[in-house]
């Protein structure tokens, strides 16, 4: 078998996700990545037995590394993406697709007119009962989508001495917990649904104004202290926490909150979907249940198990019922599908995989909603 080469660009918390899925794959050899300087990814591929390693302009003329992974801090995103795509190779790239609409509309023209592969990397669709959810929908068993419940929770910025490059809108944006945990709610919402979200009215909260920004280097999700001495007050202008109210194509209603301040909320995405026939209720840390709630007759719980999911959704499940599935499959299922289309060496007419246009919904709806907050008003999407 020949296998497809990749190069991983950027090796933080998310590039080793990527290069551990993409080993799970026959198809797909992880033969290169690289980082801001030479010697880190030296450091970096020796320490993840990767057997080449450049900077970003050196990996770019490797012409055997048919598929890049963009795994850096967002204001990298559009332009790696670019260049990428100008020197030929599939793109799979981290969310958000870019910085700005523009950039991003920039990006779904460039790839387009490539034919390259290009997906973004909404994993969360990829947990198998999130597809079988969509595909009860799709199926009617759901019926009409009368109302919409969503929250993402998370800890990790939960004290003021928590602090990350996400912090700050010159490498971020000027959005935070929307743009970076609440893009996947809002992705996953409109992808179970089929729904699009036409109107958001929202408000954000900065808990913290102002964080605690350590003087050495710390890894994310590390919970490690300094001494106050080893820390400098910085700003804060992006928001710890969000409420956004929803209005559908369909005439229905929604809401999300999205928090990163929630103590004891490590991960947690949840939605409860109210359908004319019954709601779906499902929590992304106990991923292999879903709760399916009835009028007039005993609530169900469905457990992941292949033997009792629709076709659409067994497709992405590996092992039998009981034995868990969970963050680390979604990649793999997603990077599945993904190289089966670079195999054929385009991008599929309709692809199943989230593209660099779904990228490009998704910022929109965040650029809408933090308009939004700002006017303190209804924005039209």
């Amino acid at each position: 078998m020949t296998k497809i080469k990749v190069g991983i660009v950027g090796t933080g918390f998310i590039g080793p996700a990527h290069i551990e899925a993409l080993r799970r794959l026959p198809n797909v050899e992880v033969a290169a990545l690289c980082e801001v300087t030479i010697e880190l990814a030296e450091a970096k591929a020796k320490q993840l037995g990767i057997p080449r390693w450049y900077t970003f302009d050196e990996l770019m003329k490797q012409d055997d590394i048919e598929c890049v992974h963009i795994c850096t801090p967002n204001f990298l995103h559009y332009s790696q993406s670019k260049a990428a795509l100008l020197a030929g190779k599939h793109v799979v790239c981290e969310k958000p697709l870019a910085k700005d609409l523009h950039e991003a509309e920039e990006l779904v023209e460039l790839a387009a007119k490539s034919g390259k592969v290009n997906a973004v990397h909404f994993n969360l669709r990829y947990y198998p009962l999130v597809r079988q959810m969509k595909t009860m929908r799709e199926k009617g068993d759901l019926g009409e989508v009368y109302s919409i419940i969503g929250s993402y929770l998370q800890d990790w910025l939960f004290y003021a001495t928590d602090y990350n490059w996400r912090l700050e809108p010159d490498k971020s944006g000027d959005s935070r917990a929307i743009a970076d945990i609440g893009s996947h709610l809002m992705d996953i919402i409109e992808y179970i649904t089929g729904l699009k979200t036409v109107e958001v009215m929202a408000d954000f909260n900065t808990v913290h104004p102002t964080r605690k920004k350590p003087l050495k280097a710390i890894e994310t999700y590390s919970g490690k202290m300094l001494q106050p001495e080893d820390y400098a007050d910085v700003n804060i202008t992006t928001e710890d926490h969000a409420n956004v109210l929803l209005r559908f194509d369909n005439g229905n209603r929604g809401s999300i909150t999205v928090s990163q301040v929630s103590a004891g909320r490590k991960n947690q995405l949840k939605l409860e979907i109210s359908g004319s026939k019954k709601t779906f209720a499902w929590n992304s840390e106990a991923p292999n249940e879903v709760w399916l709630g009835n009028r007039e007759q005993a609530n169900q719980v469905l457990m992941r198990d292949p033997s009792l999911a629709y076709p659409e959704a067994s497709a992405i499940m590996t092992f039998p019922g009981g034995h868990n599935e969970g963050f680390p499959d979604t990649s793999k299922q997603l990077f599945k599908e993904v190289y089966a289309a670079i195999e054929q060496g385009k991008q599929p007419e309709k692809p199943s995989y989230p593209t660099f246009a779904d990228g490009y919904r998704e910022l929109l709806i965040c650029e809408k909603i933090l308009e939004s907050t700002r006017k303190q008003a209804w924005v039209k999407i």
